[in-house]
């Protein structure tokens, strides 16, 4: 059913019931509600699915090694809490006790720790029975040097002589194809990948899209020459046809996968729960979908959806806490397919979610550390949370003012502190060039802080 361009937000709460529609993250594909059901996953039951190209047997749910815990019990590409290893190796060993074989890092991720975590624990398993996957992710400095320095050190942090799974990390950011021919392609770099995979140092070669389409096209159209093993796409149900009306440098996954599919190039999937939006619906989808399958979670759909295309290989989760892997593997232990009716109804729950405005802010902290230490993602979720449950007022006249103005205020300095708020910044811009989304960044802290400002000044 098509929805009304101009449907109010309090409208649209009051149609669906609901009292939250959160947007927060504490896993690559952000936080869900913890599976009140029974926690144990059934073994040997996990979804696999073949690589045309190499015979690689994958399970179906991917371990991204993104946001691995801390010490103190959060991600650890939060804070500068040291990785928990002693957690990450009981969760890399209950993950591969249910199935999961493939295991997915970068040099970026966890301020720069995951590999040599990934890699710790990973040791201690047959390595043939593992698929590892990490990137080259020369995002600041694109010399050979130091891109083949990056390169080779990825080998000695994950403790491997060879690199299942590798990728030019993040296509189409930056200025698009100049970036993409200053990263990969006026270094040598690619040439050099490609040599490596004919000595086997790479056994399957891809590349991971954000940004600018003609990129991803260009690259697709030279798949006879460079024949991509795998491409890594961000899709879900949000994203199936609305990507680009979340933002316009985006793309439909929608025809990025149909784009794969025609070239029998397998597909691995990112933020499958973008970002914890998809698994914190309004009250009234929790309740209907509980009505459909009382024994899945919410997050369980989102995940259903990611794995029902047949040309997907793996579905990648990036994952904190046990609750999170374990309710991962029961969607995928074995996965139940979407009906047509379940694709259609999660399609028009995506035309619902739509009406928010909220900034497309998936909490993967590729803008962070900013030089001014203000914690970007936190500032931009938290006013996407006030958007989503109706406390936003844009005048005192509002019904809800002084509501919605407290529960932004109070909130706002519980959940960012003060030396790290939105007021800080000085537009210098490092930090959007870095954002898969193409979010500009100075002009929504610019936007957020005159807001705080407003409902500072006014009295009531």
């Amino acid at each position: 059913m098509e929805q009304t361009k101009n449907i109010s937000r309090r409208s649209f709460l009051g149609k669906m019931g609901a009292a939250t529609l959160v947007t927060t993250g504490l896993s690559a594909c952000g936080p869900r509600e913890q599976n009140n059901t029974n926690p144990l996953v059934p073994e040997g039951e996990m979804t696999y699915r073949v690589n045309p190209t190499t015979g690689d047997k994958v399970s179906l749910l991917g371990f991204g090694m993104m946001r691995l815990p801390s010490v103190g019990g959060r991600s650890a590409r939060e804070g500068n809490e040291p990785i928990d290893q002693e957690m990450v190796n009981r969760m890399v060993d209950y993950a591969i006790e249910h199935g999961v074989n493939y295991f997915d890092t970068s040099p970026a991720y966890c301020r720069g720790l995951s590999e040599r975590a990934t890699g710790i624990a990973l040791a201690r398993h047959p390595r043939e029975k593992l698929f590892i996957a990490t990137k080259l992710s020369n995002f600041n400095v694109y010399t050979r040097e130091a891109s083949m320095e990056m390169y080779q050190k990825s080998f000695e942090e994950l403790q491997t002589d060879y690199i299942d799974y590798y990728l030019l990390h993040s296509i189409g950011g930056g200025t698009g194809m100049q970036t993409l021919r200053d990263r990969y392609i006026d270094n040598g770099m690619l040439d050099f990948l490609l040599k490596e995979r004919e000595a086997g140092r790479i056994r399957n070669l891809g590349f991971s899209y954000h940004g600018d389409v003609s990129v991803f096209d260009y690259l697709l159209s030279k798949h006879e020459e460079y024949k991509w093993d795998f491409v890594q796409i961000q899709l879900n149900y949000l994203d199936w046809k609305f990507a680009k009306d979340i933002n316009p440098r985006n793309t439909n996954a929608e025809y990025l996968y149909a784009e794969l599919d025609k070239r029998n190039i397998p597909a691995i999937i990112m933020e499958p729960l973008l970002g914890g939006r998809l698994s914190n619906v309004p009250d009234n989808v929790v309740k209907q979908l509980k009505q459909r399958d009382p024994e899945r979670s919410v997050a369980s759909w989102a995940f259903r959806f990611a794995g029902s295309f047949p040309k997907v290989l793996t579905v990648l989760s990036g994952m904190t806490r046990m609750e999170h892997l374990q309710d991962n593997l029961h969607s995928y232990s074995p996965l139940k397919p979407l009906t047509d009716e379940e694709f259609a109804f999660l399609q028009e729950t995506a035309r619902l979610m739509m009406q928010f405005d909220t900034i497309p802010c998936n909490d993967c902290k590729y803008c962070m550390p900013c030089p001014y230490g203000i914690d970007i993602p936190a500032v931009l979720l938290h006013y996407n949370k006030c958007l989503n449950e109706g406390n936003i007022a844009s005048s005192q006249q509002d019904a809800n003012y002084r509501e919605a103005r407290r529960a932004f205020l109070i909130g706002y300095d519980r959940s960012v502190p003060k030396l790290r708020q939105a007021n800080h910044c000085i537009g210098c811009n490092q930090c959007s060039p870095h954002c898969p989304q193409s979010i500009n960044i100075p002009a929504e802290m610019r936007r957020i802080d005159e807001y705080v400002e407003k409902l500072k000044q006014e009295t009531l």
